[in-house]
């Protein structure tokens, strides 16, 4: 049980670790200065709800760990380190290199890879692969957000 917790403490603390570049590349000035789409949300609901996402990945992989190890899941849990770290990536691409066009190409290799864990973990969990599916919603809207950010901005 005291093992199984642990692992949950990790895959958790994994999950937050990919928002790491927010805190070193966030709404900064130049952010401030784009035009934004209609549906851009206040900047407090982003963090309301990568808080609420990062805390799902983890569990979600947790879950999918329980199911054999890691041994057991080379793949799924790969895709997982995968997608975090393409997940981070976009964040520096944005904000830290201020490039929307390459972010949102870098966005649809995430939603592909985020896509592809879904799946996979769904296929070893029912709940670790519902539990992504907030997730996908998110940068489905994210890759809106970033497409319009983009064309609006060029």
């Amino acid at each position: 049980m005291f093992r199984s917790f642990v692992a949950l403490a990790v895959f958790v603390a994994v999950s937050y670790a990919a928002a790491i570049p927010g805190f070193f590349f966030n709404a900064d000035a130049w952010y401030q200065t784009l035009r934004k789409p209609a549906l851009t949300p206040p900047g407090w609901v982003f963090g309301v709800v990568w808080t609420v996402l990062y805390a799902l990945m983890g569990v979600s992989a947790w879950l999918v760990w329980r199911r054999g190890g890691i041994s057991a899941n080379a793949l799924p849990l790969a895709l997982f380190a995968v997608q975090l770290g393409l997940n981070a990536l976009w964040t520096w691409v944005f904000f830290g290199l201020h490039r929307p066009g390459l972010a949102l190409a870098e966005l649809g290799v995430l939603w592909l890879a985020i896509l592809a864990t879904t799946i996979a973990f769904w296929r070893r969990d029912t709940a670790a692969g519902a539990l992504f599916v907030p997730y996908l919603s998110w940068v489905s809207f994210a890759a809106y957000l970033n497409f319009a950010f983009w064309r609006t901005n060029r």
